[in-house]
């Protein structure tokens, strides 16, 4: 095998501006979080309304479900705003310098590992979400049972947060001089 011809994938992969690789990390993290947090609420909230047709008392305090959902996506946000400052201009010639590469890769990574936490996060709050309006129709004593099972589904999203965070932490770019 010749060299022209090897490993033509990671030639494709060093090739690509870091800063598009950035970019779409932090797409990613807002992106997917927010169709977490949609997915957790459309299961939450079919259920919610269904149950209520039973027990319409549970609709204003099984909204904490709700809103557990739509923090997911307010973790996204947080994670792509602290991923945007982290971009900095680079002379040309320095574009795919090592150090822009792991910058760029860095981004990225942080951006899919807090995307997908929360697209997980969001369905599992969902699905607990939902569990508690119908056990909440059918035994009002179970409500802050399951809402503390809930807590912890949420706490996922945050464990997404922090890990993507650390990893953003890696991302230095070279300096202007050169």
């Amino acid at each position: 095998m010749d060299a022209s011809s090897s490993s033509s994938w990671s030639r494709a992969l060093v090739s690509i501006s870091p800063y598009t690789f950035s970019a779409l990390g932090i797409a990613i993290s807002i992106g997917v979080s927010v169709l977490g947090a949609a997915w957790g609420i459309y299961i939450t909230g079919s259920s919610l309304i269904g149950a209520a047709i039973k027990a319409p008392r549970i609709t204003s305090k099984n909204l904490i479900s709700v809103i557990f959902c739509e923090a997911v996506a307010i973790y996204g946000v947080i994670v792509a705003i602290i991923l945007q400052t982290k971009l900095e201009s680079v002379p040309a010639s320095q574009i795919y310098a090592p150090e822009s590469l792991r910058a760029g890769y860095s981004i990225f990574a942080s951006g899919i590992i807090v995307g997908f936490a929360n697209l997980v996060c969001g369905l599992c709050v969902g699905i607990i979400g939902s569990s508690c309006a119908l056990s909440d129709a059918q035994n009002s004593s179970l409500f802050v049972k399951i809402l503390v099972i809930e807590i912890f589904g949420s706490a996922l999203g945050l464990f997404g947060v922090i890990v993507g965070i650390i990893m953003s932490a890696q991302a230095t770019w070279p300096s202007k001089i050169a």
